[in-house]
């Protein structure tokens, strides 16, 4: 009875996930192109060249120092947001709290492309972030055309779409807190900001594990940020990882394409068990 219930779910695995994965993975140990659709014979073996050739990529390392900035700074900025926003809708907006969750959540599941285009409008030379800069005196640049901007407003896109899912697995975290727990620390004394450090944020460190974990495989993996709102430009400062990947793909380069998927794989593996070994312990 439990294969049959399993059933469903293992062959959508299998046809999705498990065969395309396996077949990925022995690509990337040849040298198949576009071409070599029409003949998978003539594909070769090509050993660990693929690695050889990734790591040798001048764009490639560049493009893990962009996804590694990616994580380092949108995966703290998404938390921090997200947990200032859940502190306020447990505490001071209890009454309209289901509305502001709501409308918080809401760029999860808007359409990012819908969104993209609204951003390179705002962000253009001309845009309406420029015109608000104009009505105070200031000259807005060309964000999305400067190598030294465009970065930071493809990492807010980022983390504007990704805080409303911090925001409610920490209001979850804060309503699973124990209210006597919280009491019995203010007749001791504590203020509010150390019952913030010291009762709070340590029973909150599973829920802490968990959205660094989902945010982290999030930023690693970042596509359509990059892609839409500037195509990995300019002059490849905003090209990560999971773009480089795309982009080999189109080429034809299925061999280097399929490495470097793999390498976002270990990256995903290497950061995950790097949070669970900080975070877990404690838990």
């Amino acid at each position: 009875m439990a294969w049959i219930f399993l059933a469903p779910f293992a062959l959508v695995f299998l046809v999705y996930t498990a065969i395309p994965t396996v077949a990925a993975l022995a690509i990337s140990f040849t040298d198949m192109h576009g071409a070599d659709l029409r003949n998978p014979f003539a594909v070769d073996f090509a050993g660990l060249s693929n690695y050889v050739r990734l790591f040798g990529s001048a764009q490639f390392l560049h493009d893990i120092l962009n996804t590694g900035i990616f994580v380092i700074v949108g995966v703290p900025v998404t938390m921090a947001v997200g947990f200032a926003l859940a502190l306020a809708l447990n505490s001071g907006l209890r009454r309209t709290r289901g509305i502001f969750r709501t409308i918080f959540y809401a760029p999860v599941v808007t359409n990012v492309v819908a969104v993209a285009l609204i951003w390179q409008y705002a962000f253009n030379q001309s845009g309406t972030i420029n015109d608000a800069l104009a009505n105070f005196g200031f000259a807005g640049p060309n964000w999305l055309a400067d190598p030294h901007l465009a970065m930071p407003v493809v990492i807010l896109l980022g983390v504007w779409r990704n805080f409303g899912t911090a925001m409610l697995l920490f209001l979850a975290g804060l309503q699973g807190v124990p209210e006597d727990v919280q009491e019995a620390a203010a007749l001791d004394g504590a203020g509010w900001w150390r019952r913030l450090w010291y009762v709070t944020l340590p029973l909150l460190l599973p829920t802490i594990l968990l959205v660094s974990v989902l945010l982290g495989v999030f930023f690693l993996q970042v596509f359509d940020e990059p892609y839409l709102l500037t195509k990995g430009g300019p002059l490849g400062t905003t090209e990560s990882v999971a773009l480089f990947t795309y982009k080999q793909f189109g080429f034809g380069d299925y061999g280097l394409s399929s490495a470097a998927s793999f390498v976002i794989l270990v990256l995903v593996g290497v950061i995950s068990f790097v949070q669970f070994r900080l975070l877990r312990p404690r838990t």
